[in-house]
């Protein structure tokens, strides 16, 4: 009872946080940074926009919230609060992803490039021929599986820092969150739809020949994808097809912001020392790195950058942090 009652203590009273910030959170700053840079995109490409008031306001409203929740958390600084700052960036990354595609797709898509890219490296395309030539239903189950649990595997890591190890929850969440908003600023300058978009434009035939044509602005009006690869009644493969249903659209693909923010949660994890979360995940991780390929998302360079990236972008946000946050 007594540490039930310390739980609900640390989380609803003021005496829980002891250092409350009294400006916004370092994540928030970055949110705001990002929303800053896209507002600019939208403007400059206000022209070609079906609805840029609905993509200026939206953005307006999200800082509002962000700004709204931080005066509630300066009357009452409290763990609570806290979590329903960062909660409220988790759930809008959820936006803020599919509007990457509203961003980029009035720029020229440049699939063609990074899918010589794999004909060059391997001599044939990994993404077309790798669910061919491994059609199990184990094998596209286990790729679906670690692809699916790419979500629980941040937002796991950000509730575990939460409750255990609450004095390292704004230094893991900063560079959690933020590495988000490094790859949506990637994703907006370098439009690259991936194989399962790109495939079904050009012809299937015509990759399988090595071809791959330029297709321009062609995505601003086609958001046609291949159905992705596994058996039909796989439930991790259903489950997968049914988020891509939802909320998938031809952008984001290089580099695959699947393994780098999962790279990056485990390189996290590595540096608080938090071995068990890195042996509970490390499997679910390999498969979700190789499903990235397996199931058409990406191409195979996309998701080696995505990995070499997270290393970096561990290295970026820290030393930002260290510089500009840390006391």
């Amino acid at each position: 009872m007594a540490k039930n009652n310390k739980i609900l203590s640390d989380l609803f009273l003021k005496s829980g946080e002891k250092k409350p910030m009294k400006w916004l959170f370092p994540v928030e700053i970055g949110m705001v940074i990002y929303a800053i840079f896209s507002l600019f995109i939208v403007l400059f490409t206000s022209t070609s926009l079906s609805n840029p008031e609905a993509l200026v306001w939206w953005r307006v409203r999200v800082v509002l919230l962000t700004v709204a929740l931080w005066l509630v958390y300066r009357m009452w600084p409290c763990r609570a609060m806290a979590m329903a700052r960062i909660a409220l960036l988790l759930v809008t990354l959820s936006w803020w992803y599919p509007d990457t595609y509203v961003l980029n797709c009035h720029f020229q898509n440049m699939d063609h490039i990074f899918a010589s890219w794999d004909q060059k490296l391997f001599g044939f395309q990994p993404a077309l021929l790798w669910s061919k030539a491994y059609p199990s239903y184990i094998v596209s189950e286990l790729m679906a599986m670690g692809y699916f649990f790419y979500f629980l595997m941040f937002v796991s890591l950000t509730f575990y820092v939460f409750f255990k190890r609450y004095e390292d929850f704004q230094k893991v969440s900063f560079i959690l969150i933020t590495s988000f908003f490094v790859y949506y600023v990637v994703f907006v300058l370098i439009p690259v739809a991936g194989p399962q978009y790109y495939y079904l434009a050009v012809g299937v035939d015509e990759i399988a020949k090595g071809n791959f044509p330029e297709v321009g602005t062609y995505f601003a009006k086609h958001l046609e994808c291949l159905p992705i690869p596994g058996k039909p009644d796989g439930i991790f493969r259903n489950l997968v097809q049914m988020s891509h249903n939802t909320g998938e659209r031809p952008t984001a693909a290089f580099p695959s912001s699947h393994v780098g923010v999962s790279t990056l949660t485990m390189i996290i994890a590595l540096w608080l020392k938090e071995y068990k979360f890195v042996l509970i995940w490390a499997i679910p991780w390999m498969f979700l790195c190789m499903g990235t390929v397996y199931l058409l998302p990406h191409y195979a360079v996309d998701a080696i950058a995505g990995f070499f990236t997270a290393i970096g972008v561990f290295f970026l946000l820290k030393f930002t942090w260290e510089k500009c946050f840390e006391k």
